[in-house]
């Protein structure tokens, strides 16, 4: 980061060569601050033709509330504060990882999954002011409690995790599916589990639509999150279509189409190898439920990469692929690599011929 800052040149959020703090408060760290230090507007700004316009509503509460009460307590100002609350919750969901891993693996392949995940090509955001070291810690707590049973101590996971990242549908598809297998299977499913899974199961689902509620209730506007959501993309959402999009512009009209199928096959294919099945049934099942939700909503750009984080548990079928230390030692060069190439690539700022930037 340091370095690329010192060959950075000017952009909207600074100078030339900024400090580092400047560096990483960049493009959603910046939406962030705008909520650290006023809130969410009471209604979605729009153009002359009734566009929303891109604003705060898109970005969820937890991690600048948090980064506010540091502030308070330490008198801090936005970027440090940002970058320490993001920085720990980093540190948080390493070990919270951890300790997930430990249900399907021995300590030692346990700390090799961590060790993929923490020097993943895009883990350098588990630094900057941006909500993902945040969202994975509630996600890999929330998943580990759902694992061993505890849906009391899942629930204030689930609720947190879904006011900090938009990953409540898919993990409310997990608990559905975790609840029907255990009690298809023949093994004791006590009344006062059945009650809270039930209760978790419920949570979830109201959690997954509680943003785009309370956007609702604070705007008046039914559509106020979608809205916002869609203006970055400058079209409506329409589920999957832009995959085939995305796909045409790559490679054309003819063979663009047959991309995300082609996606989905692979996908499939390698959640069913023998690495990836010791990782779990609720693990797998969560890691095909985020796909299938990225592949219904998320419009493909540069930021693609950044969303794949929260598939940290394939970094344990990563480790489970070989116990080779040659193998392990290689997979985490590359990654190393591979940050330089991220941050170098889409954490400068560029501007392209639409007039925006490559957002990290």
């Amino acid at each position: 980061m340091l370095g690329a800052a010192w060959h950075a040149e000017e952009s909207p959020w600074g100078g030339r060569q900024p400090d580092y703090l400047t560096f990483i408060d960049r493009w959603d760290a910046g939406w962030y601050e705008r909520i650290f230090d006023g809130g969410y507007p009471t209604t979605i700004p729009r153009n002359e033709n009734g566009t929303a316009q891109p604003n705060q509503w898109a970005f969820y509460p937890v991690f600048p509330l948090l980064a506010r009460g540091l502030s308070a307590i330490t008198g801090l100002g936005w970027p440090a504060a940002g970058a320490i609350v993001a920085t720990a919750a980093g540190l948080g969901a390493a070990l919270m990882i951890y300790v997930l891993f430990k249900n399907f693996a021995s300590p030692g392949t346990a700390l090799w999954g961590v060790a993929f995940f923490a020097m993943f090509p895009i883990s350098p955001v588990l630094q900057v002011p941006y909500a993902e070291s945040l969202g994975v810690f509630f996600l890999a707590a929330a998943l580990h409690f759902l694992i061993r049973g505890n849906y009391w101590a899942s629930l204030p996971m689930v609720v947190l995790l879904c006011l900090s990242r938009p990953a409540g549908v898919p993990f409310a598809a997990v608990v559905l599916l975790h609840l029907l297998l255990r009690w298809q299977k023949r093994q004791p499913f006590p009344a006062r589990d059945v009650v809270a899974g039930t209760v978790l199961l419920l949570a979830s689902g109201v959690m997954a639509f509680a943003w785009m509620l309370i956007a609702w209730w604070v705007t008046g506007e039914r559509t106020a999150y979608t809205d916002t959501e869609t203006a970055w993309r400058g079209s409506e959402l329409v589920l999957f279509k832009p995959w085939f999009d995305a796909g045409v512009d790559l490679v054309g009209p003819l063979w663009g189409p047959v991309l995300p199928v082609l996606f989905v096959g692979l996908a499939a294919l390698y959640l069913n190898s023998r690495a990836v099945r010791l990782i779990g049934l609720e693990l797998r099942i969560w890691c095909a439920m985020y796909m299938l939700y990225l592949l219904a909503v998320l419009h493909p750009q540069s930021s693609t990469f950044r969303m794949l984080l929260p598939l940290f548990p394939l970094a344990l079928a990563a480790a489970f692929i070989s116990r080779s230390r040659a193998y392990r030692w290689s997979v985490l060069v590359m990654f190393t690599l591979l940050q330089v190439v991220w941050v170098v690539w889409l954490w400068q700022f560029s501007a392209i011929s639409t007039g925006q930037a490559w957002p990290p």
